[in-house]
């Protein structure tokens, strides 16, 4: 029996035994269906979370599966490809990325299926998560989703990093527009609940498996839900436009690298659901000078890669710093990518190490793929066992005995394309003229030339090294938007836009912000506002007032102030700068707000009470008289409060009832609290008869051993 032989043997063992596990796990699957609901209906398809972590070797021209709860490599498929190329996973299938072609090999055969081309010639951001993977062509503002179905979705500009919920729903982030679009598992098209304020730069991650964004304008973080983003956060700092927030939280703390202050920062969340004071963020200092790559979070962990040093920096929820491994390799700086097991893995450029890092304590493990790939053949590793006495030693690998002048064919040379679009393209005003700069497109293959710099009305051409011109001659008052386009032999790229700027004499004034205010009877008075026409100045702060209250001075978007009284006026001012001029206090943008009064004490009165899949729908018609009011239902436990007026429906969860019940409802507002009793049968949907469970017994007895004390 030959080596190839035995591989293929070797990998047929450890197929069968992973067949058979995932009988067995398929088998305790429906039998815990068929305890829990009576019923034995197949899932439409099983999936499986992804374990470990595929890296491709250039040396090796191979993709290599590192077990993460091992650390070691135990699968390898032989697959050409480019150096520096990456590798996703999906349930039954890897695929080998490269610029210019994405190769798919079969995870059971690790033998390779087919080649395609990618929507665009860029590196792209990989998503091994459920109903994928995905590939996401930020540039070229492309998903690709290489699971079932198969699809590739435009999502109609540029984006910042995404983010995915645990249910396979892919979150973006629009670079051009601010618009947060979504694309659920299967679907084709993306849909764009929320946006950002025009003008403003931010980012993705999840908190709770929920979507925020972090608005790096404004220094806020919002939650994202279908009617667009909710209230702001305030960090409690101020970041720079480089900011960098990681794909999750740690706890209840947030990771944002702001590389151009070199501070790692972590915010307190806990305020996004719950009514009370966020806690000062922690302020990590990082190595001045160095390159950072990340962050990225772990269920405990927050992992940075110093790309000066070639080093992994592992912190924890608190700032703590936990390990620094070395990264070995040279070239190109390493890829850290998020496995679906909980573990953080970071590739050298060249594929020869993977360091692991355990997502639980950061502690770092390096795994040596190029000793791997030295040693194992394609399929699974196992030992290879010693001949017995009527069975000869096994023969050497054929392809370790050819001529040592023989050498394999190199990869194809990709064949130049148009460049990628430029990045942070932006634009300042001044007096008849606009100032534009940028960040250098992707060359693709191809050194690039020059850039076209085109307005209505209007283009020129600069050299292929520049990143920026001067626009003389424009209108004062009139609003230009500016598009860059970079050019390579292969032709044109795809051009990106600055936001619109308004040429006019310098050291005007910035624009009155447009506010809103709100406040409650308690005197709580909630202010927001857009940032204005700056009228070409820098942004310094805000200057917000309150009738009674003074003035404050403010770096985000929104502000409180409480112990108003009656009605009061809100003020809000930008105040900008020109250079190292004096700063400039802007028009001012104002609203009357009046903190309300009741009438009276509220009333409350339940209407109706009904059954439905082991919930009771409590209807009550709440009057606050005249001020805003929380109301509560009690059944053996009382329901979280809730904004009430006029009819509302009060859900208490998870109960079970038999017969005649009471239920209270109450409401509560500044000027006392009043309740309603009501007793009776409640009304069941479909006339089905509910029977006293579980948690229905544990509030008698409680009740019962309320009433003998």
């Amino acid at each position: 029996m030959n080596t190839d032989e035995r591989g293929t043997k070797r990998f047929s063992v450890v197929a069968r035994t992973r067949m058979a596990v995932a009988l067995v796990v398929a088998g305790c699957l429906a039998l815990i269906g068929l305890a829990v609901t009576g019923q034995a209906a197949t899932p439409e398809r099983l999936e499986f979370v992804q374990v470990g972590h595929w890296v491709y070797n250039d040396a090796a021209q191979a993709a290599f599966h590192v077990d993460g709860s091992t650390n070691r490599v135990d699968a390898r498929a032989d697959v050409p490809g480019a150096n520096g190329s990456q590798v996703a996973q999906g349930d039954g299938s890897g695929y080998v990325v490269e610029r210019n072609r994405v190769t798919e090999f079969d995870k059971a055969t690790l033998s390779v299926a087919e080649s395609m081309p990618p929507p665009a010639p860029e590196t792209p951001f990989v998503m091994e998560i459920a109903g994928g993977p995905y590939l996401v062509y930020r540039n070229a503002g492309q998903i690709v989703r290489l699971g079932d179905p198969a699809a590739t979705v435009p999502a109609g500009g540029p984006l910042s990093r995404p983010v995915a919920t645990a249910d396979g729903t892919v979150w973006a982030h629009r670079v051009d527009s601010g618009a947060i679009c979504d694309l659920p598992k299967g679907a084709a098209v993306m849909t764009c609940p929320a946006q950002l304020p025009p003008g403003h730069g931010g980012g993705l991650t999840l908190v709770g498996d929920r979507p925020v964004v972090l608005d790096t304008t404004g220094d806020s973080l919002h939650r994202v839900g279908p009617d667009g983003l909710g209230d702001g956060l305030p960090l409690g700092i101020k970041l720079s436009p480089s900011a960098q927030v990681a794909n999750s939280a740690v706890g209840d703390r947030l990771a944002i690298a702001d590389p151009e202050r070199n501070q790692l920062h972590l915010i307190d969340i806990s305020g996004l659901d719950q009514d009370r004071p966020s806690a000062k963020p922690i302020s990590v200092e990082l190595t001045k000078g160095s390159r950072f790559n990340g962050p990225l979070s772990s269920s405990n962990v927050v992992a940075m890669v110093d790309e000066t040093r070639g080093e992994v920096l592992t912190y924890d929820a608190a700032g703590k710093l936990k390990s620094t491994a070395k990264v070995p390799g040279q070239g190109t700086p390493p890829r850290l990518a998020k496995g679906e097991d909980n573990r953080i893995y970071v590739d050298s450029s060249d594929g020869s190490h993977v360091l692991v890092v355990n997502g639980d304590d950061g502690t770092v493990v390096d795994v040596d793929v190029d000793k791997a790939a030295n040693t194992q053949t394609a399929g699974a590793p196992s030992a290879d066992p010693e001949p017995s006495g009527d069975q000869p030693p096994p023969q050497q690998d054929q392809r370790q005995q050819a001529s040592p002048n023989t050498q394999p064919a190199p990869p194809p040379v990709a064949k130049a394309t148009p460049p990628g679009a430029p990045r942070k393209v932006s634009a300042s005003s001044g007096d008849g003229s606009i100032k534009v700069s940028w960040s250098p497109a992707a060359d693709n293959g191809a050194r690039i030339t020059g850039y076209r710099v085109t307005w209505n009305g209007g283009s020129t051409r600069v050299s292929g090294s520049s990143r920026g011109t001067t626009i003389s001659g424009l209108t004062n008052g009139t609003p230009y938007v500016v598009t860059v386009v970079a050019e390579n032999s292969a032709g044109l790229g795809v051009g990106a836009s600055a936001k619109a700027v308004i040429p006019g004499p310098a050291n005007r004034p910035a624009g009155a912000p447009a506010v809103t205010a709100n406040a409650t009877a308690a005197g709580k008075v909630s202010v927001s506002w857009t940032q204005p026409d700056l009228r070409g100045g820098t942004l310094v702060h805000y200057l917000v007032s309150v009738t009674g209250k003074g003035q404050r001075t403010v770096s985000a978007t929104s502000a409180e102030f409480t112990g108003v009284t009656g009605t009061a006026t809100v003020t809000v001012r930008a105040v900008t700068k020109f250079g190292s001029g004096a700063a400039i206090n802007g028009a001012a943008g104002s609203r009357k707000v009046t903190v309300p009064v009741a009438s009276g004490p509220p009333t409350i009165t339940i209407t109706q009470v009904r059954s439905k899949d082991n919930a009771l729908y409590v209807s009550v018609n709440a009057n606050g008289k005249g001020v805003s009011a929380t109301c509560t239902a009690e059944f053996f436990s009382e329901t979280k409060p809730t904004a009430c007026s006029g009819a509302t429906t009060l859900i208490i969860s998870n109960v079970a009832w038999f017969g005649s019940i009471t239920i209270t409802a109450t409401i509560k507002t500044s000027a006392g609290t009043a309740t309603d009793t009501w007793r009776g049968v409640p009304t069941v949907n479909g006339g089905a008869l509910v029977w006293l469970g579980p948690l229905a017994l544990v509030g008698l007895r409680r009740r019962k051993e309320k009433e003998l004390l």
